[in-house]
């Protein structure tokens, strides 16, 4: 399959995975409410004090796109392929009143009335991993961006793919444990410690994730033109992708990683 065959096939995964997410919707908005915003220690030096329109890429549920907005930005754009994910983030907006707009596209045809438009491109916890083509998603933020405009990314770190998220010391995946995989990893269901079974095993769309591994994406973010201001490796985890591991083990690998670029 393609590239867009690939993301139409990841659009059906995330349709059943909206299921979790609407079953939330009035707890987020509450969380929103009160001034929430759903960000880790890694990111709050850079994130605090956000401002302008930031739009938000592969926004999920909007949960992580209005924790923006609590930040400071001023208006927040979310876009995403999976049109239940925005159902719940327009639900929680609207609840909110806040000033958002919500895209459904593939990311990688993200409209062109949005290029130049943003003062922040935000993506990551998960997201870079369902992208088949990094360069081109780099180019599709790099004309994004207003000139001066800032990328930020916070994102789940390659080495993770690597370990069996099961065991209960550090083990080798040895089906998908490659680094130096070229081929998009398959699988069907979510774990449970994410939104777990939400419809029976039989009905479980197939779902295609790319290890990009560091290079690749600091690699396409220089050629699509933009500068490398900060690259930073954490042992924070966004979610518990190890639920067995003990946290002694797990904090001596990389479990995130940040980026942050500007277009000249």
């Amino acid at each position: 399959m393609d590239t867009k065959q690939l993301h139409r096939a990841n659009q059906a995964a995330w349709n059943q995975a909206a299921i979790a997410y609407e079953r939330e919707v009035a707890e987020d908005v509450e969380f929103l409410r009160r001034g929430g915003a759903d960000i880790c220690d890694s990111e709050r030096e850079l994130l605090t004090g956000i401002s302008g329109r930031v739009i938000h890429l592969q926004c999920a549920g909007g949960r992580d796109t209005l924790s923006l907005w609590n930040l400071g930005a001023e208006e927040v754009v979310g876009v995403d392929i999976s049109e239940r994910m925005l159902a719940c983030a327009e639900a929680k907006a609207r609840a909110l009143s806040a000033p958002a707009r919500w895209v459904h596209s593939d990311v990688l045809e993200t409209p062109r009335e949005l290029d130049a438009s943003a003062d922040w491109v935000y993506t990551g916890r998960g997201a870079l991993n369902w992208i088949m083509d990094i360069d081109a998603w780099a180019c599709v933020v790099a004309r994004l961006l207003k000139p001066g405009g800032k990328l930020y990314v916070f994102e789940g770190h390659p080495i993770t793919f690597l370990f069996d998220m099961k065991a209960d010391q550090l083990e080798l995946d040895v089906e998908q444990g490659d680094y130096f995989a070229s081929q998009p990893a398959t699988s069907e269901g979510w774990p449970a410690t994410y939104v777990g079974d939400v419809v029976p095993r039989a009905q479980q769309a197939t779902k295609y994730e790319r290890l990009w591994k560091i290079s690749d994406t600091l690699g396409a973010v220089r050629k699509a033109g933009l500068h490398l201001l900060r690259f930073e490796e954490h042992s924070e985890a966004y979610w518990n992708e190890f639920p067995n591991l003990p946290e002694d083990v797990r904090r001596r690998f990389p479990n995130t990683f940040s980026l942050l670029a500007e277009k000249l």
